[in-house]
């Protein structure tokens, strides 16, 4: 037996698939055909991501060079992959955004900035007390590549001035006094 075959090792895979049948099966298919090894797959069937996909959670086996042709299949597929292992997104931000970010299209604001950095929006909560129109807010989780946290925060004091909202920035980190 090679070395390559026994350097296998387990990733994770974070995966947002289209709410559509066959989906999952087309995901996995890129896995399959480069020599990975599934262990265990959590659809999330009941829940959606901001984007309104349903996030997929797959653990694997396949040995390194195998494991980025397995990523590369699935980008080439069209799987919207936001983890890979443990090297990609591995830096979390929580900011608020508050003004009319209802209004002026939340959609729009998620994607531009997923669209221009190194990023994926994980979780989004809004809150409208006075309804749509009127003044809101957006608590939104933002996974970072890591040593990309400074380019998130500027991509979005940039969005924030455009629509003239008002952005809380997550404290820096330090050592607690």
């Amino acid at each position: 037996m090679s070395d390559v075959q026994t350097d296998v090792r387990a990733y994770t895979l974070r995966l947002e698939l289209v709410d559509e049948p066959g989906e999952l099966l087309r995901a996995l298919r890129p896995i399959a055909e480069n020599g990975g090894n599934l262990l265990s797959i959590f659809h999330e069937r009941g829940n959606v991501t901001p984007r309104g996909h349903i996030p997929v959670e797959v653990d694997m086996e396949a040995p390194p060079d195998r494991f980025e042709k397995i990523i590369k299949g699935l980008r080439d597929a069209g799987i919207n992959v936001i983890q890979a292992g443990t090297e990609r997104y591995s830096e979390g931000l929580t900011v608020i955004l508050s003004g009319h970010v209802i209004d002026t299209d939340v959609s729009d604001t998620l994607s531009r900035i997923q669209e221009s950095s190194n990023a994926s929006v994980t979780d989004l909560s809004l809150a409208a007390p006075e309804g749509t129109a009127n003044v809101s807010s957006a608590r939104i989780g933002i996974a970072a590549e890591a040593g990309a946290a400074d380019v998130v925060i500027e991509r979005l004091r940039d969005v924030a001035a455009e629509k003239d909202l008002t952005l809380i920035e997550p404290l820096a980190g330090g050592t607690p006094a």
